[in-house]
């Protein structure tokens, strides 16, 4: 309508069914289509659900300031989506699995499997925690079975999953065959649209050393193009890319979930070598929400944990298959709708398995412990971690370490308190809160290490896995430096400022370091505790975290007086 603009915020309330958001469209070719002549296609996308069955709570409960997330909502919501536009289609772009809560985990995540089976998932890329537990474990996922150390542990078969996994980028060494189909095709209101699912290649940095070993993650871009010659010679001009990889805006409170603030992060570069013919790349990874439009490609993401879901409207040239217009809105996976009988069963079903373990207490809180960093990168939560680790190593009986490292993506949730909790009356914490916080399965390892190879390594802390992007390693009571963050590379930590008990570690000195097998083995980018001798296998790190609380509690929040920031 000429000389009638309608306001964003207004858009953004009108069903997709209605009218087209006012927010990153893309339009191809010239002049307008013929109503007559195309077909609209939704996309329904999620991203990073982390086996997130049940709500999730603080912080990872919410989209700003409202209750978000839970399956059963987001089934709800999925349906109602469908309900306004019959050609639609449920996707996602990876992380599915992995990091997950007790309730899935403990089942290795047949669970969410069964969860994303019931909300009707088409296809998804595959994710750096797809790999977790390894490229073997990911297959058995896709095509069903029973695990191969713990069997079918609720005593039904696991038929696998009846969506696709993709994984253009991902190929095996030995003979750079594919370990997952890259491409697929779904027909929907009588168009072919045609996916490429592709992971970030950062994953080889973040899983386990078997995967690495085997597998090989190719440049997503150049691979995303060449998929997408494919499919357009078989015809498919309407092309979307599945990505786990994110951009990282700049967002903070009460932040516009379509909104695309300053942007960073892999995808940005990825995106900006993408052929034109793929139309929409819809992403996940850095777990934040956005909607953008980066060149000719609409690009959105929607935040983590089932707290969001993204509605990508397509108008589809009939005749040629091409995308003529896309748009996307952000939608919040509120609680205010009804639960979805079917995933409600599933929760139920397993949490009555576990829940017996899940709501053992085996300590308590004075207050909340939480992953919000000070200016050197230090978290209440990380170091009372760090220091479970270390108390862990020096028990009876094992070769205790002096210092403990925790990396801050291995913490996947916070410790809240309830009301009124003190010193006077500490909050009970259970053995489900500390699983959620530490879910990998990952062994407590010591080795030793150089005071040279601990200086390389904190340097590392500031250009890992990317330039510019720091992250800063948990350590444990004892240990402490200073560094300057605008210091040029590999001398940003003060050497003369690194000690363990208030004395200094020279570069020649041998000490004895306590960090999980990942990182041990190079996980999160950290090739310098590779370079450790003499490792020795200690306790699982969730034992360690709960023998911690057992014999500690009440816990609170250790001093700010680790590590130092002098810029």
């Amino acid at each position: 309508m000429a000389g009638f603009t309608v306001p964003r915020w207004l858009l953004l309330c009108i069903p997709l069914a209605l009218a087209w958001p006012a927010c990153a469209t893309r339009q191809q070719g010239s002049g307008s289509p013929r109503a007559a002549a195309t077909i609209q296609v939704q996309l329904l996308a999620i991203n990073d659900l982390h086996g997130q069955l049940e709500p999730p709570a603080g912080a990872n409960g919410r989209i700003n300031a409202v209750e978000a997330g839970g399956v059963e909502y987001l089934a709800t919501h999925l349906k109602q989506a469908i309900a306004q536009q019959p050609n639609s289609l449920v996707v996602a772009a990876g992380d599915l699995v992995g990091a997950s809560p007790l309730v899935s985990s403990a089942f290795h995540d047949e669970p969410a499997i069964e969860a994303l089976n019931a909300m009707g998932l088409s296809v998804t890329s595959v994710g750096n925690h797809e790999f977790d537990e390894g490229h073997d474990e990911l297959l058995r996922l896709q095509r069903g079975g029973c695990h191969l150390r713990d069997g079918c542990q609720d005593a039904d078969p696991f038929d696998g999953a009846a969506f696709e996994y993709l994984a253009a980028n991902v190929v095996r060494k030995a003979g750079g065959g594919a370990l997952l189909p890259g491409t697929t095709v779904r027909t929907v209101g009588g168009v072919k649209v045609g996916f490429i699912g592709a992971t970030t290649r950062e994953t080889a940095e973040v899983v386990p050393a078997s995967v690495g070993r085997d597998l090989a993650f190719l440049d997503e871009a150049e691979t995303a193009n060449a998929r997408a010659v494919e499919l357009k010679r078989q015809g498919v001009h309407a092309i979307v890319l599945l990505i786990h990889e994110g951009l990282r805006p700049g967002v903070g409170a009460d932040a516009d979930p379509n909104g695309c603030a300053a942007r960073g992060g892999g995808l940005e570069q990825v995106v900006s070598r993408l052929s034109d013919d793929i139309a929409v790349v819809i992403s996940g990874h850095s777990h934040a929400f956005y909607n953008c439009r980066i060149g000719q490609h609409l690009v959105t993401s929607a935040s983590s944990f089932g707290r969001m879901l993204t509605r990508v409207s397509l108008e589809v040239d009939s005749a040629t298959g091409r995308v003529l217009r896309a748009a996307a809105t952000n939608q919040v996976v509120t609680r205010d709708v009804a639960r979805d009988p079917a995933l409600s069963k599933i929760i139920g079903k397993y949490s009555t398995l576990v829940q017996e373990t899940a709501r053992a207490v085996v300590g308590s809180v004075v207050g909340d412990l939480k992953l919000v960093a000070t200016p050197a990168g230090e978290t209440p939560l990380g170091r009372v971690i760090a220091d479970a680790q270390l108390a862990a190593t020096n028990g009876p009986g094992r070769d205790g370490a002096a210092v403990a490292f925790m990396n801050r993506g291995g913490i996947r949730g916070d410790i809240v308190a309830g009301a009124g909790a003190s010193a006077e009356r500490p909050s009970p914490v259970t053995y489900g809160d500390l699983y959620t916080v530490q879910p990998f399965g990952n062994q407590l390892m010591t080795f030793t290490m150089t005071g040279d190879m601990i200086k390389r390594l904190l340097e590392q802390q500031f250009d890992n896995p990317a330039p510019g992007r720091a992250q800063v390693l948990q350590v444990s009571q004892g240990f402490a430096y200073r560094y300057r963050a605008a210091g040029p590379r590999g001398q940003r930590v003060d050497a003369d400022s690194i000690q363990i008990n208030g004395r200094r570690i020279t570069p020649a000195d041998r000490v004895r370091v306590a960090a999980s097998d990942f990182l041990r083995n190079g996980g999160d980018g950290f090739t310098v505790f590779g370079e450790g001798t003499d490792s020795l296998a200690v306790v699982g790190d969730i034992d360690a975290l709960v023998d911690y609380f057992k014999a500690r509690s009440p816990i609170s929040a250790p001093p700010e007086n680790r590590i130092l920031r002098t810029d």
